[in-house]
This record gives C-alpha cells, sequence and structure tokens, in this order.
C-alpha cells in the first residue's frame, strides 16, 4: 500500500515528500549507522529515488560503507539531522532516516542487517536478523 512518507531535518531546513510502497524496512546495526546516528542503530526505509521530492539542499557525506560501496549520507547543514542515506549496494533506492518522519509510527522493521556489529545486549525480538545484509 502506499504510504505518505512526509518528513524534515530538526530544524525544519530540510523538508520532503514521499508518496511510496517502502520496498524495505530496516534496522542497521553496522558500526558507521552507529557512529552516524549516535546510537546503537539505524531505523530506515527504502523507497524508489524518484519518489523522494526534497526541498532544502543536503549536505552530503561519502565514504565506503562495511559492504565495501560507497554510501552518501545526506544530512542537514544546520542541524546536522540526517536525513537519507544513498548506498551503491541498492542502486535507485534511497534510505529515509525513520527519525525524521512526520509519522514515525509508519515503520515497522522487518528485519535488522549487520548484526556482526550490533550491541549484544541489544534484544530483537522476533524480527528477523543477519549478521550482514543478505541477497
Amino acid at each position: 500500500m502506499t504510504q505518505n512518507l512526509n518528513g524534515s531535518c530538526l530544524c525544519g531546513g530540510i523538508t520532503y515528500e514521499c508518496e511510496a510502497e517502502p520496498v524495505m524496512q530496516v534496522a542497521c546495526h553496522c558500526t558507521d549507522c552507529q557512529k552516524q546516528t549516535g546510537s546503537s542503530y539505524s531505523t530506515i526505509i527504502g523507497v524508489p529515488a524518484e519518489s523522494l521530492t526534497v526541498h532544502g539542499t543536503t549536505k552530503i557525506f561519502t565514504h565506503n560503507g562495511e559492504s565495501g560501496g560507497e554510501v552518501r549520507r545526506n544530512f542537514c547543514g544546520d542541524c546536522g539531522s540526517p536525513v537519507f542515506t544513498e548506498p551503491d549496494q541498492s542502486p535507485g533506492l534511497l534510505w529515509i532516516k525513520t527519525g525524521t518522519l512526520d509519522n514515525p509510527q509508519a515503520f515497522t522493521p522487518q528485519m535488522h542487517v549487520w548484526c556482526q556489529s550490533r550491541n549484544v545486549w541489544l534484544d530483537l525480538g522476533d524480527v528477523p536478523a543477519f549478521a550482514t545484509m543478505p541477497h
């Protein structure tokens, strides 16, 4: 079912609209997501790139992720909020950071990925978990 996945950064300088069926909803435990979020993991919704309309100009930090591919992390240059990610591993998809959603309740994780890097004290519940990203 198509959802309206609208949101913004903390200061409101970056806003976005997305009307799409999420391709995937994931909790990522890679060390890069831990550092980027300042938390134990990142919750993200994958959507077709053409479905996301962004207002405002994000800053981009580019690096090689644990997968070995390039990852472009888009964030607000004013408040620092991470907004979405563009990894080479998933061409044609953008990964919206669920904490920026106007309705974060739209997120339900389908899986945990990169659990080889997860904090061992974190209970993953009944959601499937994978050491890396399943293919």
